[in-house]
């Protein structure tokens, strides 16, 4: 999923070179909503691999 994000805020530096401004906020919008679900089931599977370490 960061790859997507990553894919998606690339091609909105590419476009705002070549000044098209819909397409660069729809990219940055769409690497943003990425971006914040790749931190949150990152924060997720951390922590349930903390809780299963524990009972180990």
């Amino acid at each position: 999923m960061l790859n997507w994000a990553i894919t998606f805020l690339v091609i909105a530096l590419i476009a705002a070179l070549f000044g098209f401004g819909g397409i660069v906020s729809a990219a940055v919008g769409i690497a943003k909503i990425l971006f914040f679900i790749f931190i949150a089931l990152f924060a997720v599977s951390l922590i349930m691999s903390l809780v299963s370490g524990r009972r180990a």
